[in-house]
């Protein structure tokens, strides 16, 4: 067995030997082809692993943004309203009436006024009681900007100046209109607080100090330039106890509220005299470093009776003038016309009213306020039969003004023939972007209106209204008014039935 064993082993080697011949490289073909297979698959795959390693292939540079989408090199000119497009369609009338008529509609009690225009050639486009008689709310600063405008121009400024005093020791602080006046120094680039109460006071100073004055310094506040009642007795008390208006006077800080940026609440009762407190105050703060002492109470220049000569005023009548300590002046009729528009703010308009008043040879009074817009209105063609004026704000319900009168005063502004009007464009907030229209026309069924409706509102319990103007479709410039009254106080759908009427104006392509 063993011998047997020890021959096929050797048997086994010798055809081993053999086969490292042909025999051999023939089963060495499969090693071959699984390596070039394998070789062929990891390839691919290694082209599908490496960016995990080498990191994501550059992208190909993107194409040039157009123009109008690149990052600007100068700052655009200031944006205004071009002149009107003659060549553009005129909507037809019917087609007008088409979109509004079902949106003008009451939530609850009331009813809506309203008047559309082309505003190039006047044609009324769209009118539903257009010359009713309707409380209008605060668009009744339409008016009182186009009298402002046209009786003290729109470059004009107030002086509000500080005087030698009737007595040695004393000086007086004189109202000459500016309501706007800021606490600190004066600010050049801002409509509140343009002048301000800490510049004047240095300046009183420094000519104090170049007179020779010494010892105690008194303050005394002239504040006649107004006449009559400082409230209208024709507004609601709650109105004024919320805080929408204040007693006015001639002079008041950040338009008689205590923080400028706080718009409702409590107000200076006396804005004249909270004004010149704060005038003493910076007056005790520059003189300490001069030597000068403040008397800390304030007190009311005293009037002469009635028959007797009266105090010298800024502008300066009369045979003698008092000596100037200082003079601070404010922004101009034009920017504070556009800010009263924009924020719809009843003190200053109540007080350019009056000042509208005083250059037109009338009192500065209330009832001066009134007449003033009213003869303004009239001399420019624009005033409405039977209209009733009984503030120049829009807070009291007893002012009577048609649709139609408003629609005409929009386009005298946009395109009359008085370019001094044109001052007031940038009063109009923007709506969904600007002043009381900022947080309108963010819905569905405004958003098209948003950036392109350019309107004053006006809000009381019972009443809306929304005149202004529109570049519809196609390039036409629309001149609306849409007045609310007997509405339901608090209805959501009444505003937004004024806010989608405009929005149909601006898309209307109504051919």
């Amino acid at each position: 067995m063993t011998k047997t064993r020890s021959r096929d082993q050797g048997l086994g080697r010798a055809r081993q030997a053999a086969g490292n011949g042909s025999g051999g490289v023939r089963r060495s073909w499969p090693l071959v082809l699984l390596s070039a297979l394998l070789v062929a698959l990891a390839v691919p795959a290694a082209l599908l692993v490496a960016p995990g390693f080498l990191g994501p292939e550059p992208p190909a540079p993107a194409p040039p943004a157009p123009a109008w989408q690149q990052v600007p090199t100068a700052l655009s000119p200031v944006p205004g309203l071009a002149p009107p497009d003659g060549s553009a369609p005129v909507p037809l009338p019917s087609a007008v009436s088409a979109q509004l008529e079902p949106l003008l509609t009451a939530d609850g009690g009331g009813t809506f006024t309203a008047v559309v225009q082309d505003a190039l050639t006047g044609q009324v486009l769209y009118d539903r009681g257009g010359s009713e008689g309707r409380v209008p709310a605060s668009n009744m600063k339409l008016l009182a900007a186009v009298a402002a405008l046209r009786v003290l121009g729109p470059e004009h400024t107030f002086a509000t100046r500080v005087v030698a005093g009737p007595a040695p020791g004393q000086v007086v602080l004189v109202g000459g209109g500016d309501v706007l006046l800021g606490p600190g120094g004066s600010k050049k680039d801002q409509v509140m607080g343009h002048a301000g109460l800490a510049t004047l006071a240095a300046q009183a100073v420094e000519a104090l100090q170049t007179g020779g004055a010494t010892g105690e310094i008194k303050v005394l506040v002239d504040d006649s330039l107004f006449s009559g009642p400082a409230l209208n007795p024709a507004w609601e008390p709650g109105d004024v106890a919320a805080g929408e208006v204040a007693p006015v006077y001639s002079m008041a800080l950040n338009s008689a509220r205590y923080d400028p940026a706080v718009t409702t609440g409590p107000r200076p009762q006396d804005a004249a005299m909270t004004a010149a407190e704060e005038f003493a105050a910076g007056l005790r703060s520059a003189g300490a470093a001069a030597g000068l002492t403040v008397a800390a109470a304030v007190e009311r220049l005293p009037q002469p009776a009635a028959g007797t000569t009266a105090p010298a005023r800024p502008e300066g009548e009369g045979t003698s003038q008092p000596v100037v300590l200082g003079e601070v002046q404010s922004a101009t009729v034009a920017e504070q016309v556009n800010l009263m528009l924009q924020d719809s703010d009843n003190y200053l308009a109540e007080a350019l009213g009056r000042l509208t008043a005083l250059a037109d040879g009338l009192p500065g009074s209330y009832d001066g306020a009134t007449a003033a817009v009213g003869a303004q209105l009239a001399a420019a063609g624009l005033a409405a039969e039977g209209m009733k004026l009984v503030d120049v704000c829009g807070l009291a319900m007893g002012n009577q003004v048609p649709a139609r009168q408003f629609s005409e005063v929009v386009r005298a502004i946009t395109s009359g023939t008085d370019t001094r009007l044109r001052s007031a464009l940038d009063g109009f907030p923007v709506a969904g972007l600007s002043g009381t229209l900022d947080t309108r026309y963010g819905d569905a069924a405004t958003a098209r209106g948003a950036g392109l409706v350019r309107a004053k509102t006006g809000t009381l319990n019972t009443v809306l209204a929304l005149s202004g103007y529109v570049v519809d479709a196609d390039g036409r410039l629309l001149a609306f008014s849409f007045i609310g009254n007997g509405l339901t106080p608090g209805a959501a759908g009444n505003k937004e039935a004024l806010d989608r009427a405009a929005t149909a104006l601006a898309a209307c392509g109504c051919r």
